[in-house]
């Protein structure tokens, strides 16, 4: 692996400015998504570096301003994944092509809207309740090491998709370790639930893609790093509240 595949996966990941002498052969494309929980680690501590600069700010005001720069750093790429998904997921009836075909729509239907919207209030609540810490450090890697994992064990299913050259020259190992990688970060800093949490959200979003599309596609594998993104930050947040008996 080199520095260049991490190059380009922060340039596919990020708006980020990166070196110009990065390599975009479909076989760099591929090794670069072993770096996808790297890139993860690195959105997080911009999160987390913006949410301590914010610290005399109200709770509201500063996770409105960390879940927008969240979504700037990103690009909104895989928000547009998750609504692509979600409108896809209403209007394609269980049909494999009619969901695919939606998926190439660029225009966005009430369905997908509300996914959207109801996915940041998820996340800004959850930011809010945290107050920062190590899940908003966390919980981008954790989603980005999603990605990899789906690529080893679901079909890509989008020939000739954005995604198609992730898939056809993943390197197996290195990705496994990536998964790894991302899971143990996980676990040292979060513990077992919100681990739990993405691993069980991994296996029902693949058995919804294998179900409908018979795999995954470039925007299936976005919309599951949105998804599992908001679900490290709600096992976080819930796991930190004390527990609270109730009065008679």
């Amino acid at each position: 692996m080199n520095l260049s595949a991490f190059w380009l996966a922060v340039q596919f990941l990020t708006r980020l400015p990166v070196p110009r002498a990065v390599d975009f052969s479909p076989r760099a494309v591929g090794r670069s998504v072993v770096f996808y929980p790297a890139v993860g680690l690195l959105i997080g501590t911009m999160l987390l570096a913006v949410r301590l600069l914010l610290e005399d700010a109200g709770p509201a005001l500063a996770s409105a301003l960390v879940l927008l720069v969240w979504v700037l750093v990103t690009g909104g790429l895989h928000i547009d994944g998750l609504a692509d998904s979600a409108d896809a997921w209403a209007g394609g009836h269980g049909d494999a092509e009619r969901s695919l075909e939606i998926m190439k729509d660029p225009r966005s239907g009430p369905i997908a809207v509300a996914a959207v919207v109801l996915l940041l209030l998820v996340k800004f609540g959850a930011i809010a309740e945290l107050a920062g810490g190590l899940p908003l450090l966390i919980a981008p890697l954790a989603a980005r090491g999603l990605v990899p994992a789906l690529l080893i064990t679901t079909p890509y299913v989008r020939k000739g998709g954005l995604g198609s050259p992730l898939a056809e020259h993943l390197p197996r190992r290195p990705a496994l370790f990536a998964v790894l990688f991302a899971a143990a970060a996980t676990l040292a800093a979060l513990g077992p639930w919100p681990l739990l949490v993405v691993a069980a959200v991994a296996w029902i979003l693949r058995a919804m893609m294998q179900r409908r599309l018979g795999g995954c596609t470039g925007d299936t594998l976005g919309a599951s790093i949105e998804i599992a993104e908001a679900a490290v930050m709600v096992a976080a947040a819930l796991g930190s509240q004390p527990p609270h008996c109730p009065t008679f």
